[in-house]
């Protein structure tokens, strides 16, 4: 069940690309862009991280946290972010646990063959954890835009 808009974020500890384990609580007094995607380097997922990381600045201007999630592993994260110089963390949530506790895995259908896999999704998560805005089934060609554009509504 997807959590929503006013409720406390669920809580995560998860592998990085970076080497350690990042958890949620670590951004207390932050905001978070919590992204879900599907799968490391691959078409969709490529142009989404690498918009994120075009627009990084607009994110740390603005003073928000960026991090992604999927279920690959973190060696696929290091590999990921490295080939595409990804200026923010990766999350590896292999067994699944956070991607069901966000709502995020869901039943998809492709080509008339159903399979079970991560809805694209945003989480902005406030200074105090709770949820403050979802983006579900987000395009990667507009979905930036759409985070800075509330982004900046939300502070005025």
């Amino acid at each position: 069940m997807k959590p929503e808009i006013g409720q406390n974020a669920p809580k995560f500890n998860l592998p990085s690309n970076r080497g350690v384990n990042i958890s949620l609580d670590s951004f207390k007094g932050t905001k978070v862009i919590l992204y879900f995607y599907p799968k490391d380097d691959t078409p969709g997922c490529t142009k989404e991280a690498c918009n994120f990381r075009n627009a990084f600045s607009g994110f740390t201007d603005r003073g928000v946290e960026v991090i992604g999630v999927s279920r690959d592993d973190t060696v696929s994260h290091e590999k990921f972010a490295t080939k595409f110089n990804l200026p923010f963390t990766l999350l590896s949530d292999v067994t699944g646990e956070t991607v069901e506790n966000y709502g995020v895995w869901v039943e998809k259908n492709n080509y008339g063959k159903k399979y079970m896999g991560i809805e694209r999704s945003t989480f902005l998560i406030n200074e105090n954890g709770v949820i403050e805005k979802i983006w579900v089934k987000v395009n990667p060609d507009e979905h930036i835009d759409e985070i800075l554009d509330y982004l900046d509504k939300a502070s005025m």
